[in-house]
């Protein structure tokens, strides 16, 4: 079904014209469609007839997204009507689908072997082995008896995660070999699209300060757009609580950081499109963790540009059509987002945010759960559980997170009612 938008021009103007595949959940993802709509005319491939995205596209075509032949075929349709210069998709579950659309219409980005060794944890961890990049040490395992033996060989303790899901979903750090049972079924049952038999990846514990860099890939020829640092918190799981990005970063020049990006890129056969690779710098030096042939996710693309003017929809639309990406010199920005967690299992009301309290230097505060929504804190739930994120810019990290501080007590999550407490009556 191809259906045009409601409040945009409908014609197709003078500017590339792309292809979308999803749109995402719109708290997290919507500044990136205005992004890309300010450089593109976006034809929307979706699941389900849009809501909130009609403002930014000149037309749809409800299709399933998870099946690359379908979209082939309508994408195919669309080109009788007007011409097509790129696939952009930023959705993890999608992105081999995606290659296989872009391939099939002859546009940049359509390697799906080199998107799906991305994809696949397991294959990234092989490809980066036989190139010699530093990365942990991995083990794909089936069964509980493989992973203990895994564990025993690599030395405890060591992280067990799924083979092919992001945001953190089923990853926990195990101490011992009394704890590998439980974090085992947690990564086994954490299930996502694909699936694979041997789909528990047992790790090496790698070290240092964790970070994330978003790049794009012009004709193997890698620009780092900016470099995040991560926080974590919800020990022994790696939920992603917060990021920072400084324009000034030096790790942004560190010769040894993008020589280690630059060679796992050409490991897994990369090229061309934008990469989220996430980094450990350990005492040995930066190892891979992680390549993820999409934007990064958490607002961390938006940070980003708040920090440094680098533009990631823009440059997401540069590289989708073979374009040069327009990068420039970043601004000697900081930016700082924290997402808010409730302090144990609740049933969400209402979150409110008293704007009187913000300094200034908070951009902006927004609410992520609805009345009503279940927030289940790890290893139960992740993600899902924020109620709220703040996000702060200054000209210091510092600062940023004063700001912050004041943000999150400004905001207060009104509890409908405790699960904890439901659980010990029951």
């Amino acid at each position: 079904m191809i259906m045009p938008a409601d409040r945009v021009q409908r014609s197709f103007g003078t500017s590339p014209h792309v292809l979308l595949v999803a749109s995402g959940y719109h708290l997290y993802r919507e500044y990136l469609l205005r992004m890309v709509a300010a450089s593109a005319q976006i034809w929307l491939f979706t699941d389900a007839p849009p809501t909130w995205e009609h403002p930014y596209i000149v037309g749809h075509t409800v299709v399933d997204t998870l099946d690359a032949a379908a979209m082939i075929e309508a994408a195919r349709e669309l080109r009788t009507q007007a011409p097509l210069h790129g696939v952009v998709c930023w959705n993890e579950a999608k992105m081999v689908q995606t290659a296989r659309l872009a391939e099939a219409l002859g546009l940049p980005g359509g390697d799906p072997e080199a998107v799906g060794r991305c994809r696949d944890k397991h294959r990234t961890r092989i490809a980066l082995a036989q190139a010699g990049i530093g990365q942990a040490a991995s083990v794909a395992v089936v069964t509980l008896e493989e992973a203990r033996a895994a564990a025993e060989r690599i030395g405890y303790p060591v992280v067990l995660k799924p083979r092919s899901l992001g945001a953190s979903l089923g990853v926990g750090l195990v101490g011992c070999a009394v704890e590998l049972e439980a974090a085992f079924e947690r990564a086994r049952c954490a299930h996502g699209v694909p699936s694979f038999r041997a789909g528990v990846l047992v790790e090496e514990y790698l070290q240092g300060p964790e970070i994330s860099v978003d790049a794009a890939c012009h004709n193997g020829v890698l620009t780092p757009l900016f470099v995040a640092r991560k926080v974590s918190g919800f020990p022994p799981y790696f939920e992603e609580t917060g990021h920072s990005v400084d324009g000034r970063d030096p790790l942004l020049h560190d010769t040894e950081l993008l020589e280690v990006m630059q060679g796992a890129h050409r490991a897994v056969g990369y090229r061309d499109g934008i990469t989220h690779t996430e980094i450990m710098l350990t005492e040995q030096g930066p190892k891979i963790i992680e390549i993820n042939a999409r934007l990064g996710g958490d607002l961390i693309p938006y940070v980003g540009y708040l920090a440094t003017g680098i533009d990631p929809g823009r440059v997401a639309v540069d590289v989708a059509c073979g374009v040069t990406p327009r990068v420039g010199e970043p601004r000697p920005g900081v930016a700082a987002v924290r997402f808010l967690y409730p302090e144990c299992d609740v049933v969400a009301g209402d979150v409110e945010i008293d704007a009187a309290q913000l300094p200034p230097s908070v951009h902006a505060v927004g609410a992520l759960a609805a009345p009503g929504q279940a927030l289940l804190l790890p290893p139960k739930g992740n993600v899902a559980c924020r109620y709220a994120y703040a996000i702060a810019v200054a000209d210091s990290l510092g600062h940023c997170q004063s700001a912050l501080d004041v943000a999150s007590r400004a905001t207060c999550l009104r509890i409908e009612r405790h699960l904890a407490e439901e659980l010990t009556v029951a």
